[in-house]
């Protein structure tokens, strides 16, 4: 697998949830179990932003060659799929949200083993 790949499959899943999460947080969250009261809405919706930066992220810099900054940029994306899979994974095994939570986890663990496979793969250079 090419790190292209992984970038454009980072892409579509960052639309798919930061769609609804920025606009209809409510709804989305509501599949999963868990109900967002007040100001909830807002980190909710804040997240929903933090996609949009991530889908454009690795839509933008998928076609990027090997450099410091592609380096970067997989970092960057490893370090967040794998705080967002410990998080989840907290979530599914403490009971706050029903079982739908178990996609998102699998989802950040695939992306995150994803990104950290190109930072242990040795360069061709």
């Amino acid at each position: 697998m090419k790190l292209k790949t992984v970038m454009v499959i980072k892409a579509v899943v960052c639309l798919a949830f930061g769609i609804p999460i920025l606009f209809f947080p409510k709804f989305l969250y509501g599949l999963f179990g868990v109900e967002l009261a007040g100001a909830a809405t807002f980190p909710a919706q804040q997240y929903g932003a933090s996609l949009f930066g991530n889908l454009f992220l690795t839509w933008l810099g998928r076609n990027a060659e090997e450099s410091i900054g592609r380096r970067a940029i997989t970092w960057a994306l490893f370090i967040y799929d794998a705080i967002g899979f410990v998080i989840t994974l907290i979530v599914a095994l403490s009971g706050q949200a029903n079982a739908l939570i178990w996609g998102p986890v699998v989802i950040y663990l695939l992306l995150a083993l994803g990104f950290g496979y190109f930072l242990i793969k040795p360069s061709k250079a």
